[in-house]
């Protein structure tokens, strides 16, 4: 019965053309101030389309029957919250991407988008982590560690894990919307 109901997986990639194995993706272009951050988000989008499977990574446009090519539009660190005395507490990192996939067979453009983004908040003192979120949770942290950083420790391991996140949601919508189609 459920066969029948149209719903699909995304790692199925049932919006790419079926004879698709293999892609190539072209580095992204930054059109930021931040110097490398596509770089960094390679390797974060090519994780995501080879854990799903359904496409081959090859290292060349001949090789590949997909191309996949964009740009790093926007990234940005914004304090979003502060103390009783102006000094910020939370900080909230997003970054957006514009994408093209080709079928390198027909040269017919497979799938586009426009300002795919992600984002998202941490904070840069001890008190502003709340130790029982997901968020903390999924870091390599106990509560009575951060307790006991200095606060530009508190940040530097904040963004990271922040940065992570953040580059990991951007590859998985991309990757998402991609092979869906959409």
């Amino acid at each position: 019965m459920a066969a029948g109901c149209g719903y699909h997986f995304a790692a199925e990639g049932s919006g790419l053309p079926p004879q698709a194995k293999t892609i190539y993706v072209e580095r992204f272009g930054n059109r930021t101030r931040m110097t490398g951050i596509n770089d960094v988000f390679m390797r974060y989008l090519e994780d995501e389309i080879s854990i799903h499977k359904r496409l081959q990574i090859v290292d060349s446009e001949s090789q590949a029957d997909l191309m996949l090519s964009g740009d790093i539009l926007f990234a940005d660190q914004l304090p979003i919250a502060f103390n009783a005395a102006s000094e910020p507490t939370l900080y909230t990192e997003s970054i957006s991407a514009d994408a093209t996939l080709v079928d390198e067979h027909t040269h017919k453009v497979v799938w586009s988008t426009r300002g795919v983004s992600g984002s998202q908040n941490y904070p840069v003192v001890a008190g502003g982590a709340i130790t029982t979120s997901p968020y903390f949770l999924q870091q390599n942290m106990r509560s009575q560690d951060i307790a006991r950083l200095t606060d530009i420790q508190v940040a530097q391991t904040q963004q990271a894990t922040s940065t992570t996140q953040m580059m990991q949601f951007l590859a998985q919508n991309l990757y998402t919307s991609m092979s869906d189609g959409f």
